[in-house]
């Protein structure tokens, strides 16, 4: 992927409510001639990135707007010298070519190394409109569960397909720890804006009744209905175990634990790459990397997970060696109808390998699948034993974060609406009237009506990309 000139489209800001402190989110977005992509910052990254070209350039003229801006004016000055701040940054190649640069603005995932960059500046460009309930079309039911409903919606202004994850507040609420969730599936989400293996979240809504997930469709079906039809090639699996584990390390970077890692929360896409969903589970690790709290499918639980003891990132860890497993063999490594049994077989019984995979796949599946937490692949350097494992020795892994090595299979689509890769069961079912009319209610009122105290901080809605 080559990258010839460099936009900046728009930078909007927003007050959210993150870990339950209140601060200001950036959405930056960006276009190239191959692509067009959106970052999420908040001031601190700005001064951390300041900082680190200080270090670099003793001639840095760079400047961030000032602390003493307290008039009615304060927001929108600011915002024209972030503005400023990032032209200048993308149009002067001495920062352009800096590390610290390309990961600010993403371009360590989208680009390989060493390629030249240059940039223009579209100094004509108007901010883009924010989106509103009423620019969504639900098309059909995709899925559904114990809490939610998910739909195909279609935007009215664009092109644009997306999945609309519909959670009732009242429930949320009566579940144990359910707002908590809500809010840590939000919060990670917005998170995972900068990641190409996780599913983008693009808007939050909420009516007095009702939460809205607004996320890309992601059209190529779940991993689990392709291992039902067959074992996966060594190969295969090695693609697909090589994009998952790019996903967790960088959840874990970002300090958060998965806690669910199973072939239904792993969708491909229409070019056959990996899309990790569902962040419901998951939990915010925030430098203790402790945690007693007993959540995830009977299948994948790790051993100190069933304990109900502490565990850590090396949980996410362990779901990758049994995903891995399941590739290979069709079901998780301790399977059984028995729940007791199974949970038994994990703590105590060795995992069984056949003979048809290579001796580099038994060590990874044996590291991975270790039973003692401390001895787990990962457990120490996280990510960065994986990588560096040797069942990965061929692996390009700056081509693979940039999307640049070919998928070993890609899905049967026509669309990208397309939905027969969705279990029909749901998309015969219909649309809930009451989910219709609470987004009629919404219409074109301001939404800011339907916020409460239990859900503060929960809209979440950045400049327009209803045609991505």
């Amino acid at each position: 992927m080559s990258f010839n000139s460099i936009t900046l489209l728009s930078l909007t800001d927003q007050t959210n409510h993150i870990d339950g402190k209140k601060c200001t989110l950036f959405a930056l977005r960006f276009q190239s001639d191959a692509k067009e992509w959106c970052m999420v910052k908040q001031l601190g990254d700005f001064n951390l990135l300041l900082n680190a070209l200080r270090l670099t350039s003793t001639d840095c003229k760079l400047k961030l707007p000032t602390k003493n801006m307290f008039d009615p004016s304060f927001g929108r000055k600011r915002l024209k010298q972030l503005k400023a701040f990032i032209n200048e940054l993308i149009t002067d190649p001495q920062y352009l070519e800096q590390d610290c640069v390309k990961k600010f603005l993403g371009l360590d995932q989208l680009c390989p190394p060493g390629l030249p960059l240059t940039a223009q500046v579209d100094m004509e460009t108007t901010e883009a409109k924010r989106a509103i309930p009423e620019d969504f079309v639900l098309v059909k039911k995709i899925g559904m569960g114990a809490f939610g409903q998910v739909y195909l919606a279609n935007s009215r202004t664009t092109n644009g397909v997306f999945a609309i994850k519909v959670l009732k507040k009242k429930q949320q609420i009566e579940r144990p720890s359910g707002v908590q969730q809500v809010m840590s599936e939000r919060n990670v989400l917005i998170k995972s804006l900068q990641h190409p293996f996780l599913c983008k979240l693009r808007y939050t809504f909420q009516s007095a009744s009702m939460l809205f997930f607004v996320m890309d469709y992601v059209n190529g079906g779940e991993l689990y209905s392709y291992i039902q039809r067959e074992r996966f090639t060594e190969e295969r699996a090695k693609f697909y175990v090589a994009e998952i584990a790019c996903a967790l390390g960088y959840l874990h970077s970002e300090k958060i634990i998965y806690r669910d890692l199973k072939p239904e929360n792993i969708l491909l896409d229409g070019q056959g790459h990996i899309v990790l969903t569902d962040f419901g589970l998951c939990t915010n690790a925030d430098g203790v990397q402790e945690t007693g709290t007993v959540c995830g499918t009977p299948e994948y639980l790790a051993p100190e997970s069933i304990r109900a003891g502490e565990y850590s990132y090396a949980v996410d860890w362990w779901g990758l060696g049994t995903v891995f497993y399941e590739m290979l063999y069709g079901l998780p490594p301790f399977f059984d109808t028995n729940r007791r049994k199974m949970h038994e077989a994990v703590l105590m019984k060795p995992v069984k390998l056949g003979d048809n995979i290579s001796e580099e796949a038994k060590q990874l599946l044996l590291g991975l699948l270790h039973k003692s937490k401390e001895e787990r692949l990962g457990s120490r350097l996280d990510f960065e034993e994986i990588r560096s494992h040797c069942f990965f020795r061929k692996m390009d892994w700056a081509a693979l974060l940039a999307r640049r090595i070919r998928p070993p299979f890609t899905p049967l689509v026509s669309s990208l609406a397309d939905t027969r890769h969705v279990a029909p069961e749901f998309t015969c079912l219909p649309i809930s009237a009451s989910v219709i009319n609470s987004i009629e209610r919404l219409g074109r009122s301001d939404t800011s009506l339907f916020m409460d105290d239990t859900f503060s901080g929960f809209t979440y809605n950045p400049a327009a990309v209803l045609g991505k």
